[in-house]
């Protein structure tokens, strides 16, 4: 159970509209889209900016308050499932699409933007992303990286691994660090995007995504 003092100061930093605590709000938070398996939090968090996230992870941090990191929750992982409680950081409020490049081929977006809406920006540019999980017409991008999806058209064209380029990631302590670039060949140093992509929020809270189309 989380104390009433440290909910009091999620509302600080997200406003009151940010944080959920009635039942019947956090039961939508419970479970992902397998809906077999579920378990209750003790707080929603619905931060829409990269310092919101920072700071809610330092709070939770320094207070050893667990933290469950969720998009839309269509996956059928178990991932976005708060099985020790504590807080559901959803980020489905970060919804924008920050750039697309029609001349590099690329595009940067929040982690909230969900797939559907993104390709049919894309398809405004006579552009096309192409991982395609089943559930493309309610999954976020973020929950795409976090659990590298793929989809029908990943025989020919590949998965979501192959199309990332750069990350704004928060860790646990609230650091937020950027890892790739937007550049198609960055082969410096380690290749921390890929490190993030398939780790379902356990490694850090993916905040911005630069994809190449």
């Amino acid at each position: 159970m989380i104390k009433p003092e440290i909910v009091s100061q999620l509302q600080k930093i997200t406003g009151k509209e940010g944080v959920l605590t009635v039942k019947e709000d956090l039961n939508a938070y419970s479970y992902d889209g397998t809906t077999t398996w579920a378990h209750m939090p003790d707080v929603v968090v619905l931060p829409t900016t990269t310092e919101q996230i920072s700071q809610v992870l330092k709070l939770a941090n320094e207070n050893k308050v667990p933290v469950t990191t969720r998009g839309a929750g269509t996956n059928v992982s178990g991932g976005s499932i708060p099985i020790k409680g504590g807080i559901v950081l959803c980020t489905t409020r970060m919804c924008k699409i920050l750039d697309i490049n029609k001349t590099n081929l690329t595009a940067t977006v929040e982690p909230g933007v969900v797939l559907q809406d993104f390709n049919i920006a894309l398809a405004k540019e006579g552009l096309f992303y192409p991982p395609d999980p089943q559930s493309f017409l309610g999954c976020t991008l973020g929950g795409t990286v976090a659990e590298n999806a793929g989809g029908p058209y990943c025989v020919k064209y590949g998965v979501t691994k192959q199309y990332l380029l750069g990350l704004e990631v928060v860790l646990a302590n609230g650091y937020v660090m950027h890892v790739g670039g937007v550049t198609v060949k960055n082969r410096t140093g380690y290749e921390l995007v890929m490190l993030f992509t398939g780790s379902e929020g356990t490694l850090g809270v993916i905040t911005k995504i630069t994809v190449r189309l």
